[in-house]
C-alpha cells in the first residue's frame, strides 16, 4: 500500500498574507490578514482560517484569494 503524500499548503500559521475575495460572500474591510490555520482541501483547493485585527470574526479562505503580502510583516 502506498501513501499518498499529504497536500502541502502554500501558507503557513502566523503568516500575513493579502486577501482578496471572490465577488460572493461577506466584503473584506482589510486587505492585510494573518494565517490563523490551514483547513482541510474542498473542492480541491487548499483552504485556510485568516483574521485581521479590522474584524472581531475569523473568515474562511481559498487559497486561490490570498497572495503574498506586499506589506512589511
Amino acid at each position: 500500500m502506498t501513501r499518498r503524500p499529504r497536500p502541502v499548503h502554500k501558507y503557513k500559521v502566523g503568516q500575513m498574507v493579502d486577501f482578496v475575495p471572490s465577488k460572493t460572500g461577506v466584503p473584506a474591510s482589510a486587505r492585510s490578514y494573518k494565517i490563523v490555520s490551514l483547513l482541510p482541501e474542498e473542492g480541491g483547493e487548499k483552504r485556510y482560517r485568516i483574521k485581521t485585527i479590522a474584524e472581531t470574526f475569523e473568515r474562511t479562505a481559498r487559497e486561490s484569494e490570498l497572495l503574498r503580502t506586499s506589506s512589511p510583516v
